[in-house]
């Protein structure tokens, strides 16, 4: 057999309409991302002493302490509200994840 013969298409998506698809869920997958990054979550601990804001790839944005709740806070119950704030924003902005990608993994051609 001649060299060169009896390959597969090029790896740029020659024809092959799988690999079109891959590439197509590529850039959705990507899009979906930078709209991520941009969208934020923002939740609340202490009964509002304590805000916390993330975004949809999780990056903290901002934490926010109500002084008032300083005066009467120790440094422990600090602590523990800055934890339980942190924690409930992640768990928010992956749930805005899981809703922004989810649909995009079931178009998986695997």
């Amino acid at each position: 057999m001649a060299k060169g013969f009896n390959r597969g298409p090029a790896m740029g998506g020659g024809g092959n309409p799988m690999m079109a698809q891959i590439q197509k869920l590529q850039k959705q997958m990507a899009e979906a991302q930078d709209q991520l990054a941009l969208e934020t979550v923002s939740v609340t601990a202490g009964g509002g002493a304590i805000k916390i804001t993330m975004t949809g790839d999780q990056k903290c944005q901002s934490v926010q302490i109500d002084p008032d709740f300083l005066k009467d806070a120790d440094a422990e119950m600090l602590n523990d509200m800055v934890l339980t704030a942190v924690n409930l924003a992640l768990d928010k902005s992956r749930e805005l994840q899981e809703k922004t990608m989810g649909p995009l993994a079931g178009g998986l051609p695997f």
